[in-house]
């Protein structure tokens, strides 16, 4: 009978395991097939499966659909592990990298990257994205320790917010002076559009082994999670493990800043929306929070094309006219924890 809650326990993850892969493999498949022109699953099915086959339509699912889902894909998972990780790790409900700096920051790095180095090539931006995103999170936390007693979530917020607009202000500036508004506005509006093989092969070596180191360190941060000197009792060296997964969060960050700009609420919305129906065990939490977040940007990038069509609306419009009203329903909902 005592191993009988595990087996319950296991069953159960296995089962919404496998619900949110059918949801994702559906959404994934229509993604392909909507767009300014439908094409027919066959098509779909022979431009994945048969590298010598050519035509219109597979040109258009194999150049153009599959590295842009892909990279939704990517970007979807990044920031939703970060968002879960960090609110894991501040038991903090309304952390998110969009609202805490992590994204500002790097997109300030690439305005910063595209003034003065040019010539830096696609390396090197996700390189600047890494570096900015992990100055942004040391700003919000900066401001918002130096009153140690109330370091509040939404002191947290208001943090990020305050330091969000400087580094949004200073890209502005820098993009204005050196006249390469162009060129940061194709990053900041957060668009999948023109993604590439190049860039997936760049940037997704990045995020999978990020979101793999970071499942691997899920039931540390489950501990975490629930208190820190529970944590120490239990021998957790808490330090090491911050440092390590802050750095993954910057990674995951950085990189889904590098490959589509800024967007916010995805960390916010997906790890609360997992635990409704997954608990509060992150070794539970954060690979459905991967799978939920990649169909959920997946979805906001085919809404996008659907809406205007065959006009686009950028992902980023989408995701935070979906975004916003989660976060003041979150903040509603917790608004007397969070004084």
């Amino acid at each position: 009978m005592r191993n009988q809650p595990p087996r319950k326990s296991a069953s159960s993850f296995v089962f919404k395991l496998f619900i949110s892969l059918v949801l994702f493999v559906i959404m994934f498949t229509l993604s392909i097939i909507l767009g300014a022109k439908n094409v027919s699953l066959t098509d779909i099915w022979t431009a994945m499966t048969n590298p010598g086959a050519t035509g219109g339509d597979i040109s258009v699912i194999r150049e153009l659909r599959l590295p842009r889902e892909v990279g939704g894909i990517l970007v979807g998972s990044a920031l939703a592990i970060a968002g879960a990780i960090m609110q894991g790790l501040t038991r903090n409900p309304l952390a998110d990298p969009g609202l805490l700096g992590l994204t500002s920051g790097a997109n300030a790095a690439l305005a910063v990257t595209f003034a003065f180095i040019p010539a830096v090539g696609y390396f090197g931006t996700m390189v600047a994205c890494f570096i900015g995103a992990a100055v942004g999170v040391m700003l919000v936390f900066g401001i918002a320790a130096l009153r140690r007693q109330n370091l509040s979530p939404l002191r947290m917020v208001l943090a990020g917010s305050a330091v969000s607009a400087l580094l949004a202000a200073l890209a502005d500036g820098i993009s204005l002076q050196f006249k390469i508004s162009k060129n940061v506005s194709m990053w900041t509006s957060g668009g999948l559009i023109g993604t590439t093989w190049g860039q997936i092969e760049a940037i997704a070596p990045i995020i999978v082994i990020s979101l793999l180191a970071s499942i691997l360190l899920s039931r540390q941060l489950t501990i975490l999670s629930l208190n820190e000197g529970t944590a120490v009792g239990l021998g957790l060296k808490t330090t090491q493990v911050k440092i390590v997964l802050y750095v993954l969060i910057t990674l995951l960050a950085g990189a889904a800043v590098a490959l589509v700009g800024n967007l916010a609420f995805i960390g916010l919305m997906i790890p609360h929306l997992v635990r409704v129906f997954a608990g509060t065990d992150y070794r539970t939490i954060l690979p459905l929070s991967a799978i939920h977040g990649a169909t959920f940007m997946v979805f906001a990038d085919t809404l996008g094309r659907m809406i205007n069509a065959p006009f686009e609306v950028p992902v980023a419009a989408v995701v935070a006219v979906l975004g916003l009203p989660f976060f003041l329903f979150i903040v509603r909902k917790g608004v007397r924890s969070l004084s």
